[in-house]
C-alpha cells in the first residue's frame, strides 16, 4: 500500500452554521457526478444526516471524519480509505470554520481537519444582509489561521446583479477569489424538525429533487473549472489508507467474555458457529433507523461476520439465521406507533437478546429496546422507559466502559457523541454501559447478558477491537 496518497480535494466551510455550507457542498458533489468524475463524499464531525444527501448526490457511501470521535491520527486515513479510486472528494465542514469540541480549541473544528487533510477551503458566505462588509470577514477567516488555506469564496443568497456587483468590489481586496455566487432558490430548502435535516430515507423523492436543485444552482453559479483546479493543488498526504481487515489484524484479540443464558443450537450443535464460517450480524435499518458509521459495517465484516440489513418498520422477522444484532441510532419518535405495531419483530428481537446473543444498541437502538416509547409498546429488552423531552442534549462525550460487555471490557475508554430530544428512566441499568468522564460525572447505558444499550454514538475505527469482540461473542453464544 502506498505510504503518498494524493487525491484532490476540497473543504467547503462557513463564518457560521446555517451559511449554506450544505447546499453548496451537495450541489458540487452532484455537478461534479453528473460530469462523470467520481466523487468522495464526506463530513466533518459526528454528523450522520448530511452524509445521506452526499450519497445521494454521488452514488457512493457518504462517510464522517471526526478528529474527535476517532483520534486526529485517523483522519487522513479514513479519508483516503474512502476516496480510494476517486478524481475528487468534497469535505463538508460542520458549524463556523474554526467551531470545534467545547473547551478543546480547535479540536474537531473544520479547520482542524483542512489541516489534517492539507486540503484547501472554500468559504460559502451568506451575504443576504451586507455588502462591503463581506471583505472584512473574508479577510478575517482568511488570515486567523496562517495554516488554513482559503484558497476561494462562495457568496450564497444573493439578491440581485447589483448586489452581486457591490459584493464583488469588496472582496477585490481580500486577495481571495470569487469561485461561485448564488441566488436565493426555495425548492433548494431541505425540511428539517426536532434533530435538524430529515434524512434521505425518510424522503427519497423529495431528497432526490432537493439534490437536482442544489446541483443545478452550483452549475449555473460556480466555476467548476475554477474549484477543480483548486482541488488539484492539494498535495499528497504522508498516510496510508486505512483498512478494516488490516487494522483488526494489527488489533491484540481481546479475551473472551463469560457465557450468560442459554445458547442456542448452531451447526456444530454445541452452541458454537462452525470453525471458519461467517457468522450473521443484523444491522436495523430503514426510515426509523438511519444512523450508522459505514466503517461499522466493514469491521463487522473483516471479523467474520456476514452483515445484513433489515427494516423494523416493515420486516417481521429477524433475517434467518441472524446471531447478533446492531440497532444504530434514527428517529423511532417518529416512527413509534409503527414499529409498536410490528409486535412479530418485537418478540423476536426480545427472544434473541434473551438468549444471550449479541446486541448493540445506540440512541434510537436504546429507546427501541425500553418497555415502552411515549406510550407505545417497545421491545421490552430493557426495564426503562422512553419519551420525548423538550430540552436537547447535544455534544461529544469522553466515556469509559464500567461494565465487561459485548463490545469492551471494563475500563475501556472511548470517546462518544450524544444527539438526542429523548429521556430514558431510569437512564442507567445495574450495570451501567459507560461512565461518562465530561462534561459532568454519570454513568449511563444498560449491560445486561448480550445486551450493550447506551445514548452514546461511538465510532468503532477509534477501537476496532470492539467489532472483533462482538463477532466472537456471536459465534460463542
Amino acid at each position: 500500500m502506498s505510504s503518498s496518497m494524493s487525491v484532490p480535494r476540497l473543504v467547503i466551510a462557513a463564518p457560521s452554521s446555517g451559511s449554506g455550507k450544505t447546499t453548496v457542498a451537495t450541489g458540487l458533489m452532484a455537478a461534479f457526478a453528473a460530469r462523470g468524475l467520481a466523487v468522495s463524499p464526506h463530513k466533518v464531525g459526528p454528523d450522520y444526516i448530511d452524509p445521506g444527501y452526499h450519497a445521494l448526490a454521488t452514488g457512493r457511501v457518504g462517510r464522517n471524519l471526526d478528529a474527535y470521535l476517532c483520534g486526529a491520527e485517523l483522519v487522513g486515513p479514513l479519508f483516503l480509505h474512502g476516496a480510494r479510486g476517486c478524481d475528487l472528494a468534497v469535505v463538508e465542514g460542520v458549524m463556523g470554520m474554526f467551531d470545534g469540541a467545547a473547551g478543546e480549541g480547535e479540536l474537531a473544528s473544520t479547520a482542524h481537519v483542512a489541516k489534517l487533510l492539507r486540503a484547501p477551503v472554500v468559504l460559502v458566505v451568506d451575504a443576504s444582509s451586507q455588502s462591503r462588509s463581506v471583505a472584512a470577514l473574508v479577510h478575517g477567516f482568511a488570515s486567523w489561521d496562517p495554516e488554513v488555506r482559503v484558497g476561494g469564496v462562495i457568496l450564497n443568497k444573493v439578491a440581485s446583479d447589483r448586489h452581486e456587483e457591490l459584493l464583488r468590489d469588496a472582496l477585490d481586496s481580500a486577495g481571495v477569489p470569487v469561485l461561485g455566487v448564488l441566488r436565493r432558490v426555495a425548492q433548494v430548502d431541505t425540511p428539517s424538525r426536532h434533530l435538524g435535516l430529515v434524512p434521505v430515507a425518510e424522503r427519497r423523492a423529495e431528497a432526490v429533487e432537493a439534490v437536482s436543485a442544489m446541483a443545478a444552482q452550483v452549475l449555473e453559479g460556480c466555476d467548476l473549472e475554477g474549484l477543480l483546479a483548486l482541488a488539484r493543488g492539494a498535495g499528497a498526504l504522508s498516510c496510508a489508507a486505512w483498512d478494516a481487515a488490516e487494522v483488526l489484524g494489527a488489533t491484540a484479540p481481546r479475551p473472551p467474555l463469560r457465557l450468560e443464558g442459554p445458547r442456542p443450537q448452531t451447526p456444530d450443535g454445541l452452541g458454537n458457529a462452525a470453525p471458519g464460517s461467517p457468522v450473521r450480524v443484523a444491522i436495523a435499518g430503514g426510515p426509523a433507523f438511519t444512523f450508522s458509521y459505514a466503517e461499522h459495517a466493514e469491521l463487522l465484516t473483516a471479523a467474520g461476520a456476514e452483515v445484513v440489513p433489515f427494516d423494523p418498520l416493515c420486516d417481521e422477522q429477524l433475517p434467518d439465521g441472524t446471531r447478533g444484532l446492531v440497532i444504530g441510532g434514527g428517529f423511532p419518535e417518529v416512527y413509534a406507533a409503527e414499529l409498536s405495531a410490528n409486535e412479530s419483530l418485537r418478540k423476536a428481537v426480545t427472544a434473541l437478546a434473551e438468549s444471550g446473543a449479541p446486541v448493540a444498541a445506540e440512541c434510537a437502538g436504546l429507546l427501541y429496546l425500553c418497555r415502552e416509547l411515549d406510550g407505545q409498546p417497545m421491545c421490552g429488552v430493557l426495564d426503562a422507559s422512553a419519551r420525548m423531552s423538550e430540552g436537547l442534549t447535544l455534544g461529544y462525550r469522553d466515556a469509559v466502559a464500567v461494565s465487561d460487555s459485548v463490545l469492551a471490557a471494563a475500563g475501556t475508554r472511548m470517546r462518544g457523541h450524544e444527539f438526542h430530544r429523548t429521556v430514558v428512566e431510569p437512564g442507567a441499568g445495574a450495570a451501567p454501559a459507560w461512565g461518562v468522564r465530561a462534561p459532568a460525572r454519570r454513568v449511563e447505558g444498560f449491560v445486561q447478558q448480550g445486551v450493550h444499550a447506551s445514548y452514546l454514538h461511538t465510532h468503532w475505527a477509534s477501537e476496532p477491537g470492539v467489532a472483533r469482540r462482538f463477532v466472537e461473542r456471536c459465534r460463542t453464544s
